[in-house]
């Protein structure tokens, strides 16, 4: 992102996100890929949308026998106050993170992801 001070743009990182790493269903991730190119904006952000929806739910039903057998490691960067959140949420379900990244999946909505160039913002 970039910051105006003193009437100049510097370019800062975005220190309300972290990066982790995950393994998820290489089919949900192609998926996903796809959607974000379609929709001009970037998994993680699409992630970041079903998770919140979500946690809006505060309720799963997840079946861990149908757990996905083609997991890849995948690097994620996410607001770290929904990080924990989606944390304690699995925590409490008794589920894994790549879990509940998985199930909401179906929970994004495409017109409140973030669109790609919201990296690039100016913040004042």
């Amino acid at each position: 992102m970039w910051k105006l001070v003193d009437g100049r743009l510097i370019q800062t990182t975005d220190t309300a996100r972290t990066n982790f790493v995950t393994n998820i269903s290489q089919s949900i991730l192609e998926d996903l890929r796809s959607v974000a190119k379609e929709n001009n904006t970037h998994v993680n952000y699409l992630i970041e949308s079903g998770l919140q929806s979500l946690l809006s739910e505060n309720q799963i039903s997840y079946n861990k026998d149908t757990r996905p057998k083609d997991r890849i490691a995948f690097n994620n960067s996410c607001d770290k106050e929904l990080l924990n959140e989606v944390k304690q949420f699995a925590k409490a379900h008794k589920l894994f993170l790549n879990d509940v990244i998985e199930y909401s999946v179906q929970f994004i909505d495409v017109e409140d992801a973030k669109k790609s160039s919201h990296r690039y913002r100016i913040e004042l």
